[in-house]
């Protein structure tokens, strides 16, 4: 059985994340945690009788929280209702990327999918700050984050950008292949640089990735740069109508190259594909 986190703020796009992982993992044994996490502002914990009024507040929150999840649950019982799916609904107050980097190894997570955006749906704001710091928190366990107007049909093609530059971990892929049989999916593996001259240690990196994808349907692609990594990596999935991009987060490899930018923050707040991000060796 997949133990799968789904984060919630309550918004549009956090139920969407949610409509997305049910669909993505439909025919899968799963046991989905529905978590929500509050924090109440600073300015209403401060004046005359703090404490009690800290303590009023939390109560508040909690009570507003566990009563918001059980309808988020009843909602799903109703008319999502699948054998394969079992849940189990968390009101805790933390910090968002904190509790999750503890649910990796307390749930033994296989996954955490949530949207890109949370209640405010701030503009120019990378996939919401809540998701940024997700991401750059938890990096021993695979993220999809889900754009607030997708709308999940199939997982047809997948779009994985790398340089080769980093080593390809067998444990890392083992999410992603399992949706790719899953959903006998094609992966187009994009290669996007100036030149196209492989070290002996890219050349090796790239033959694992073919033993890592073995049986798979997948193929090697190479584009030219021509303005940022971001846009190349963006028009190619548009291009090839991408079900969903996959970046793998290794440090001092392609992932930093790309946070230089940062890419992952404009593919996130761009891309109208999930970005699914996967653990890597840092």
């Amino acid at each position: 059985m997949k133990h799968i986190l789904l984060p919630t703020d309550f918004s549009p796009n956090a139920w969407n994340a949610i409509f997305t992982a049910l669909k993505l993992y439909a025919n899968i044994s799963c046991k989905f945690y529905l978590l929500h996490t509050y924090e109440p502002k600073t300015k209403n914990l401060v004046g005359q009788r703090s404490s009690t009024r800290s303590g009023i507040i939390y109560d508040s929150m909690d009570k507003e929280s566990k009563g918001e999840l059980e309808e988020v649950l009843g909602y799903i019982n109703e008319n999502h209702s699948n054998p394969n799916h079992s849940f189990e609904v968390i009101s805790i107050q933390n910090d968002l990327a904190r509790t999750i980097k503890d649910f990796v190894h307390e749930k033994d997570l296989d996954m955490i999918v949530m949207g890109t955006k949370g209640a405010t749906g701030a503009k120019k704001i990378f996939m919401g700050s809540n998701t940024v710091k997700v991401i750059k928190t938890v990096d021993n366990c695979p993220i999809i984050a889900i754009p607030d107007s997708f709308n999940f049909q199939s997982l047809k093609t997948i779009v994985l950008p790398s340089d080769y530059t980093y080593f390809f971990d067998k444990n890392s892929f083992s999410e992603l292949i399992e949706l790719v049989k899953l959903w006998q999916s094609k992966i187009l593996i994009f290669h996007v640089a100036q030149e196209f001259n492989l070290t002996e240690e890219q050349e090796v990196n790239k033959k694992i990735l073919k033993e890592r994808l073995k049986d798979l349907n997948y193929s090697f692609h190479k584009v030219t740069l021509k303005s940022t990594v971001t846009k190349e990596i963006i028009n190619y999935s548009k291009e090839n109508n991408a079900d969903m991009v996959v970046l793998v987060h290794s440090k001092h490899t392609f992932m930093e190259k790309l946070n230089q930018e940062p890419v992952i923050s404009k593919i996130g707040f761009t891309s109208t594909a999930p970005l699914l991000v996967l653990p890597g060796i840092n």
